[in-house]
């Protein structure tokens, strides 16, 4: 019998570079042969995903680690992605309110921030994803960004990544999300593992009764670790699969 029935895994920084460089392909294969084993057997945990990244991003990666059976966490919680009926579920306490503040924040950093190089991450929702090529330039972005939003009371949380500033809803979060996907199936804290390398993550660790990191974790998120891989990104991943068996 296998020790746990899924593994909540993030994508970037853990599946793949959170940068432009290309994705080791190889060791998502690797993931495909374990979920398919895990589907077919039921030997092993079922991998799926919980990520930051818009949904037709997750949607993509999930069904290139070939899981069939569980749903996936896209846009840091806005959506669920369920691969065994290819359906879209975005959280349903997203209001058009909501929407609207997300729209007007969309155009505040167009005008105030896109004449310094700021861009958004194309794809997302209910959220935002800022980026510049100079990422320093970014990182003191950030407090002029919170005070905005906070003087227009836009309910956003901001929050900055390896490379990003995220601005997300505040009540919805890769949390909340999980909560969903977890009341949706028959899981249980007790019998999940996670994996992740960000202090955002600690949704993840809170939810699972086992959480592993790659070696290229932030110090913030290895403390919630029972486990820090000696190898990078997927190559931690699949080391900390390995573990788990």
């Amino acid at each position: 019998m296998r020790r746990f029935d899924a593994v909540i895994c993030d994508i970037d920084g853990c599946l793949a570079p959170e940068s432009s460089t290309p994705i080791d392909a190889a060791g998502l294969l690797k993931i495909a042969e374990h979920n398919r084993r895990a589907q077919e057997k039921g030997d092993l945990p079922v991998v799926t995903l919980c990520s930051g990244r818009p949904e037709p991003f997750v949607e993509a990666i999930c069904r290139m680690i070939g899981n069939r059976s569980l749903p996936a966490v896209a846009e840091n919680g806005v959506w669920l992605f369920h691969p065994e009926s290819n359906g879209w579920d975005r959280d349903p306490r997203i209001t058009p309110e909501d929407l609207r503040a997300v729209g007007e924040a969309r155009e505040w950093v167009e005008k105030e921030l896109g004449p310094r190089g700021v861009v958004m991450q194309p794809g997302k929702v209910a959220s935002l994803s800022l980026y510049h090529a100079d990422t320093q330039v970014l990182r003191g972005m950030e407090g002029r960004v919170k005070k905005e939003f906070e003087s227009r009371g836009w309910p956003l949380r901001v929050s900055m990544t390896w490379l990003y500033i995220n601005c997300d809803l505040k009540h919805v979060s890769k949390a909340t999300a999980l909560d969903r996907l977890i009341s949706q199936t028959a899981l249980t804290k007790e019998r999940l593992a996670g994996i992740g390398d960000t202090e955002g993550d600690r949704f993840i660790a809170e939810r699972v009764s086992w959480f592993g990191c790659p070696a290229n974790a932030s110090p913030e998120i290895r403390e919630h670790a029972d486990y820090v891989a000696a190898a990078r990104e997927i190559a931690g991943v699949l080391e900390i699969l390995e573990r788990l068996i």
